[in-house]
C-alpha cells in the first residue's frame, strides 16, 4: 500500500517513479460476508470509454502505443452494482466499473483472474491491458483467462467523492531538520484537514474499507457467473487478497499476491516497517559503492561509505546549500533521499551523492539538477488530456488508511515516533517527512481480522525491497498460511515484470504449483549501468 502524504504533507520536487505502490491493514468485517452474498449480481455491459490520441500517448510508451491499442479494442467494460453499506443490501447503491479482457483460448479456459494494481486509491480499470504491455513474458496470462480490471469504490469510474480542498496549505517545506514547533503547527493543520474530509460525506467516506472492496469484488465475481476468482494484487492489492480470502475463503481459486502488505496495520508500525527497510538496503548501496571506490571516492569498505553518507547528510542539514538554478534549497534530506534508492537506480543516486559533496556552485551539479528539476525559469507542466483517466484518488487512500488505522497518534506521540526514526536510521530516516498520519479522522475504526481461506495461495516477497519489507511476507504467512515465493531484489511489485519472475506467475495460474523463487531485477554491474525504465524514488 501506499501512504499518501496530505495537502499539508511536506512538498517535494523530486521525480518519483510511478510507483504502485502500498499496505495492508488488519478487520472485523463491515459486514457479514452471507450479507454481502445476499443480492444476485449482474454486469451492466456497455461501451468501453474512447480516448484521445493525446490520451493515448499518455498512458502507453510509444514502444507499446500499438499493442496497447489493439489490447483496447477487445476489452469489455462494465459496471457492477453493490450496497454502499453491506450491513443495509437494500439501502443506497453505488457502482463499481469493471472492464473484461476475454481468454484467447476459450477452448482451455480456467476462469476470471481479477487484478489490483495497489493504492488504496489506485485504479485497476485498465490493468488488464497496461500489465499485458508491460512485459511479453506476463501476456501469457490472457491465454486462459479472462483478466478483470476493477476501479475499487471511490476510485476513477466507480462512485467516488471527493474531500475539499484544506484551508490554507503547507507553506514552504522546511529547511534542514523539522523543529518541534514547526512539527506541531504541520501536525494541528493535518488534524484540521483530516477533520474537514472525513466529515464531509460521512455516509459514503466511512465505507471506504478493505472489507467492503472485497465484498464489491465478490459481487463482480458473481456478475460474471464464476464459482471461484482467481486474483492477482499487487501492495495494496495484496491486502485486499488477504481480506478477500479471509471474509470469502469458499470462493477463491488461485491468487499471487506480490510485495506482501503489513498483516498487522497501523501507522506508526506501517512506517517503522519502512524505514528500518530503507536503512537496511541503504547498506547494500555502501557496499556496492565502495566496489567502485575509483568512481565515487567514498572509500573502499561499506563501513567507509556509511560514515561519508552521514557526515554528508548532518553537513546538509547545518549547511544548507542554494543553487541559483534550483528553486528549493538542498539540505541533508536530498543526501537521505539518495541514500534511499532502490538498486536499479544507484548509478544515478551515488553520483548525485558524489556531486553533492563537492559542489561548490553558484550552479547545481548536472545529475542534481537532473533529479531535482530545474529553477524558476523551467515551464510548468502541461495539463494532462480532459479525457485521461484517474489513475489514483487521494480521498479513498486517506479514508481507507484512517478508517483502519486504530493508532490516531497524539502530537507527542507522534513526534516521539518521528524522533525514534530519525535515530534508528542515521542514513535514511531524514528522507521520510514528520506526519501526524490519521489523528482527527473524525470516523470509527475498522478493522478486519484475517484468517486462513481456501484456494492456493502465494505470498511473493521482495528480500530487500522497501515499501513492503520482506518480514511482512512471513508475518502474514504465518496468520493466513499460503507459500512464500521469494523474489532476490528490492524492486516493489517486480514479479509480474522481470521475465523469469513473471513465467512462475503464469505457469502458477495455469497449474497451480510454482517454486521458491526467482533473481529479479538484477543489480547494476556498475556505475555506467542505468536502467532506462528505473526514476529517482521520493
Amino acid at each position: 500500500m501506499t501512504r499518501h502524504e496530505s495537502p499539508t504533507g511536506r512538498a517535494s520536487r523530486l521525480c518519483a517513479a510511478a510507483v504502485a505502490v502500498v499496505t495492508g491493514l488488519g478487520l472485523v468485517p463491515a459486514a457479514p460476508a452471507a450479507a454481502a452474498q445476499r443480492t444476485p449480481s449482474t454486469a451492466d455491459w456497455k461501451p468501453c470509454p474512447a480516448y484521445s490520441d493525446e490520451a493515448l500517448e499518455a498512458m502507453a510508451p510509444p514502444r507499446a502505443l500499438e499493442r496497447f491499442k489493439q489490447l483496447l479494442a477487445r476489452l469489455e467494460c462494465g459496471t457492477v452494482s453493490v450496497p454502499l453499506d453491506y450491513r443495509r443490501p437494500k439501502g443506497r447503491q453505488i457502482t463499481v466499473a469493471v472492464t473484461r479482457l476475454k481468454a484467447q483460448d476459450q477452448a482451455r479456459r480456467l476462469g476470471s483472474l481479477a487484478l489490483n494494481p495497489g493504492g488504496p486509491g489506485g485504479s485497476g480499470y485498465l490493468m488488464p491491458v497496461e500489465l499485458l504491455t508491460m512485459s511479453d513474458a506476463i501476456a501469457g496470462l490472457n491465454e486462459r483467462y479472462d483478466l478483470i480490471g476493477f476501479d475499487p469504490r471511490g476510485v476513477g469510474y466507480s462512485t467516488t467523492v471527493d474531500c475539499p480542498p484544506p484551508d490554507g496549505g503547507p507553506g514552504e517545506r522546511p529547511v534542514g531538520p523539522i523543529t518541534e514547533a514547526a512539527a506541531r503547527q504541520l501536525y494541528d493543520l493535518e488534524v484540521a484537514a483530516n477533520a474537514a474530509c472525513g466529515r464531509s460525506d460521512t455516509a459514503f467516506l466511512g465505507q471506504l474499507t478493505t472489507a467492503n472492496v472485497a465484498h464489491d469484488l465478490d459481487r463482480v465475481r458473481a456478475a460474471l457467473g464464476e464459482r471461484k476468482l482467481s486474483f492477482l494484487g499487487v501492495s495494496w492489492g495484496t491486502w485486499l487478497g488477504v481480506v478477500y480470502r479471509s471474509l470469502h475463503p469458499d470462493r477463491v481459486d488461485r491468487m499471487f499476491l506480490d510485495s506482501v502488505a503489513i498483516p498487522r496495520f497501523s501507522i506508526p508500525a506501517f512506517e517503522d516497517g519502512r524505514a528500518a527497510a530503507a536503512e537496511r538496503n541503504a547498506l547494500r548501496m555502501a557496499a556496492w559503492i565502495a566496489r567502485h571506490h575509483g568512481t565515487y571516492g567514498f572509500g573502499t569498505t561499506a563501513d567507509q561509505v556509511r560514515a561519508a553518507i552521514i557526515a554528508l547528510r548532518a553537513d546538509y542539514d547545518a549547511n544548507p546549500r542554494r543553487f541559483t538554478d534550483l528553486d528549493l534549497p538542498v539540505d541533508g534530506s536530498i543526501v537521505a533521499l539518495s541514500a534511499a534508492q532502490g538498486a536499479e537506480i544507484w548509478p544515478v543516486a551515488a553520483t548525485v551523492l558524489a556531486e553533492l559533496r563537492d559542489a561548490t556552485g553558484p550552479t547545481a551539479p548536472p545529475t542534481v539538477k537532473e533529479v531535482l528539476g530545474g529553477g524558476p525559469a523551467e515551464p510548468p507542466p502541461s495539463e494532462p488530456p480532459a479525457d485521461l483517466p484517474e489513475r489514483f484518488n487521494p480521498t479513498m487512500n486517506r479514508a481507507a488508511f484512517c478508517n483502519e488505522d486504530p493508532s490516531r497518534l497524539d502530537f507527542a506521540a507522534a513526534w516521539e515516533s518521528y524522533q525514534r526514526r530519525l535515530a534508528d536510521n542515521p542514513l535514511t530516516g531524514r528522507s521520510g517527512g514528520f506526519s501526524g498520519g490519521c489523528a482527527g479522522w473524525p470516523l470509527p475504526v475498522q478493522t478486519v481480522q484475517l484468517r486462513p481461506g481456501g484456494g492456493s495461495l502465494v505470498l511473493s516477497g521482495h528480500r530487500y525491497e522497501t515499501p513492503s519489507p520482506y518480514e511482512w511476507t512471513l508475518q502474514t504467512r504465518s496468520i493466513v498460511g499460503g507459500r512464500v515465493y521469494t523474489v532476490d531484489d528490492d524492486v516493489h511489485g517486480s514479479a509480474p515484470l522481470e521475465p523469469a519472475c513473471a513465467a512462475d506467475v503464469v505457469a502458477f495460474f495455469d497449474t497451480g504449483r510454482i517454486d521458491g523463487g526467482c533473481p529479479g531485477a538484477p543489480v547494476p554491474s556498475g556505475p555506467d549501468d542505468r536502467s532506462p525504465r528505473a526514476s529517482f524514488r521520493a
